[in-house]
């Protein structure tokens, strides 16, 4: 089975969509069968690769009472293990960590592209981390088992932007746009961040009915559609 998971790195419903996504592959029997790959999606295309504080960036562009928001998503993430500071947090266009996530799922496989989508939601959401920074990407890559030298030339030339680009463009074409979106088999897509229960009983059910009328459902998860994130 495969099981591709259209997310941005600054989506905090993305991180709790994993977590919990990766709870019910835990508990599902055939987890040696099921091949996970995360595709980009951009909350906001348009954001500056200048990294900025999130709150401020927040205020400009929502105002003050927005961040009061975040405390909701906050205490959810706490529930799953996920100890957000959104008060660290850089605002700051993810193009470029998309494009490692790229190399990475290229020449490491997708058990490493896992590990490098958390540590880049982790550096996001918990250690105030900017995600556009090349030393902050390589430093990063190396934590998940990634050649230094190999992510750094990666980075600083323009391998992979095509590759990205299409892959954008191949979300909107199918329609995606709210994240996180998880597409079972090419076939059934769940929107949002279900609870781990309901992961567990789509991955059953599509390994049981891999002939089954495609579907799309939202299922109630939580999900961002830009980058105010409804939260």
């Amino acid at each position: 089975m495969k099981v591709e998971i259209y997310s941005d790195v600054a989506c905090p419903w993305c991180y709790v969509g994993k977590v919990r996504f990766e709870r019910a592959l835990s508990a599902f029997p055939q987890a040696g069968d099921v091949e996970v790959a995360f595709r980009p999606f951009q909350l906001n295309p348009a954001q500056s690769e200048q990294a900025q504080s999130l709150y401020e960036y927040y205020d400009e562009r929502f105002g003050p009472g927005f961040r009061d928001n975040h405390t909701r998503v906050s205490d959810i993430a706490a529930e799953e293990g996920l100890d957000f500071h959104l008060d660290r947090a850089l605002a700051v266009n993810t193009f470029t960590a998309h494009r490692l996530l790229t190399l990475v799922e290229k020449h490491y496989g997708a058990q490493t592209q896992r590990d490098l989508k958390a540590a880049l939601m982790r550096s996001y959401f918990s250690d105030g981390g900017n995600v556009n920074d090349t030393d902050t990407l390589v430093r990063l890559a190396e934590e998940v088992g990634v050649d230094g030298d190999t992510a750094r030339t990666w980075l600083t030339s323009d391998e992979g932007v095509d590759e990205v680009k299409t892959e954008l463009n191949h979300a909107h074409e199918l329609g995606i746009n709210s994240v996180p979106t998880f597409v079972f088999e090419g076939k059934w897509a769940v929107q949002g961040a279900q609870p781990t229960s309901t992961f567990l009983q789509v991955l059953e059910q599509v390994a049981e009915q891999t002939k089954a009328t495609p579907t799309v459902s939202d299922g109630g998860g939580e999900a961002c559609t830009d980058d105010s994130c409804a939260i």
